[in-house]
């Protein structure tokens, strides 16, 4: 008969589950400080010997790191699914500008249709509270804090598709965007038609995904990255007309 004696699970194993299940979900996230060994066994309701093994069991597999002085960390590499050599050569070649914009399109696309349909009204709230910081970032003229409140919009649409697949692979997308590999996002924000045309884009995706429209929510995130597509493409020609134009100068004007 297929039946085996019912062992009792040691607690330090159910807090390696439970620790790896939080940063499968994205829920503890790269480069996150987990609190102190103190506070952490109490909220687990563990001992602090189970707790210390289960880190080092975690830390053996490569998802927590120790910083001395610091604490325990979740591990920064797993932010990154991108060699260093990869990364260098996206950021060498405008090509990859276009195809990470098109890639996102689909695989946002597919999100918002997902967290439409199968998003909690938890993750719907965490969605409209982003939009509506960004409205209030808006009224600020800060493009910096209004392109961070756009990456972690975007974010909360990918968390609340629940695929645990998407997200990893989407957050290392971001990550990259959030260092400037693919392109500096504070320069959609610094003019007040492109500003407002984006804040009016990502209303109409949070509009879509509150009513729980899939349909709408996958057509306006595709208008949404078309429209950074075009701006970003208008962006890069006049920037190599300028220089066409600066070599015409240089011949009427020759140095010494």
């Amino acid at each position: 008969m297929p039946f085996r004696p019912v062992m009792s699970e040691k607690l330090a194993a159910a807090v390696v589950r439970q620790i790896e299940e939080l940063i499968l979900r994205g829920i503890l996230r790269p480069g996150e400080r987990l609190p102190a060994e103190r506070d952490l066994s109490e909220r687990l309701g563990v001992s602090r010997p189970s707790l210390r093994e289960a880190v080092a069991e975690l830390q053996a597999r490569g998802l927590l790191e120790t910083r001395a002085g610091s604490g325990i960390f979740v591990t920064e590499v797993l932010g990154s699914a991108f060699s260093d050599a990869l990364i260098q050569l996206f950021a060498n070649h405008d090509e990859a500008v276009f195809d990470y914009l098109s890639f996102r399109r689909d695989m946002e696309g597919l999100a918002a249709e997902r967290a439409a349909t199968h998003g909690t009204d938890s993750d719907l709230r965490v969605i409209d509270t982003l939009f509506t910081r960004m409205e209030a970032a808006h009224q600020k003229r800060n493009p910096a804090e209004e392109a961070q409140l756009d990456a972690d919009f975007h974010l909360a649409i990918i968390e609340a598709s629940h695929n645990v697949i998407m997200l990893h692979m989407m957050r290392s997308m971001y990550q990259l965007l959030r260092e400037g590999v693919f392109y500096n996002r504070s320069i959609m924000f610094r003019q007040r038609s492109t500003r407002d045309a984006l804040l009016d884009q990502h209303r109409a995706i949070n509009t879509a995904l509150q009513a729980r429209d899939a349909a709408a929510a996958r057509a306006a995130v595709a208008m949404h990255l078309g429209f950074v597509e075009t701006a970003l493409a208008a962006d890069r020609k006049a920037a190599r007309d300028e220089d066409v134009a600066r070599q015409r100068y240089d011949r009427l004007h020759p140095r010494g």
